[in-house]
């Protein structure tokens, strides 16, 4: 059992990092709000809870790393390292414009002063570029822990499992993956366009520990970030239930219309309400 009043910290964090995400988008703008939505709740609870990291020392050396596999989520991030304090959330109105720092994908040349580990967003990359770095920081005695955001539909790339084979192989128990399970993609349900079977089931047959969640119980969630740090010798694997478009009505009930969508002036009004508690 957690701290109450840690959970409903973390479950505040979570909101706010909604609202950012909302904030980053604008009016009439497409953004990633169905994915960045399901996976809000694991997010704040890495960044505000249980990772190692400091804004104010960006590059310490036993910093523990988040690679966005599902990079196609980067406003997801850039709210929760602004929310964090890496930079001054007015710049995330600055998301996906022309030189920013804060472009469409991570972009590790542009953005990596602010706590951007790898370019990533061409599904199915992260999880290679997480067992190299946890494998690095292995040989270098450094005892940070690799974190691998991943969306259940990028688990159609082979890449993927290779990488699982090869962390199963080194015992890589520093590196977690994070499958945001909310059973759809661009174009429609996982299911419906090219079904995995039982996700679980799969990893635990690449030798994982697998531990699954409620992606959207705070309480949940940390037991399972816990519980991945105490496994010793296999690499670690959070399958985390999600709803795509979470924490919105009109969103949780159209997930693959907004899986990059703009808002209505109407829609922002009605999000910004929602997270910053303002609605009736």
């Amino acid at each position: 059992m957690f701290d109450k009043d840690v959970v409903k910290y973390l479950e505040g964090k979570a909101r706010d990092l909604r609202r950012n995400v909302v904030y980053s988008v604008g009016v009439n703008y497409p953004g990633h709000i169905g994915g960045s939505f399901s996976a809000a709740d694991v997010m704040a609870a890495l960044y505000f809870h249980k990772m190692k990291h400091d804004p104010q020392n960006r590059y310490m050396a036993d910093r523990d790393r988040v690679i966005l596999s599902k990079g196609h989520i980067a406003i997801l991030q850039y709210s929760a390292l602004a929310e964090a304090g890496y930079f001054p959330k007015e710049e995330l109105r600055d998301t996906k414009q022309l030189y920013s720092m804060l472009q469409g994908h991570p972009d590790l040349i542009k953005s990596g002063h602010i706590g951007i580990e790898a370019g990533t967003g061409s599904l199915g990359q992260g999880l290679s570029i997480g067992c190299g770095m946890a494998l690095g920081l292995r040989m270098d005695n450094n005892p940070a822990t690799t974190y691998v955001i991943m969306g259940d539909g990028e688990l159609a790339e082979g890449q993927n499992w290779e990488a699982a084979m090869a962390a199963a192989r080194f015992g890589l128990d520093n590196l977690v993956a994070i499958v945001d399970k909310n059973d759809k993609q661009a174009q429609g349900t996982i299911e419906g366009r090219f079904s995995l079977g039982s996700i679980a089931d799969k990893w635990r047959a690449f030798g994982w520990n697998v531990l699954e969640i409620d992606g959207h119980d705070m309480e949940d969630i940390l037991k399972g970030l816990y519980a991945a740090g105490e496994a010793k010798g296999v690499p670690s694997v959070i399958v985390s239930s999600t709803v795509k478009g979470k924490g919105l009505d009109f969103s949780e009930a159209h997930p693959v219309g907004f899986h990059n969508a703009p808002l209505t002036q109407e829609q922002y009004d009605a999000a910004m309400a929602v997270f910053s508690g303002e609605e009736n």
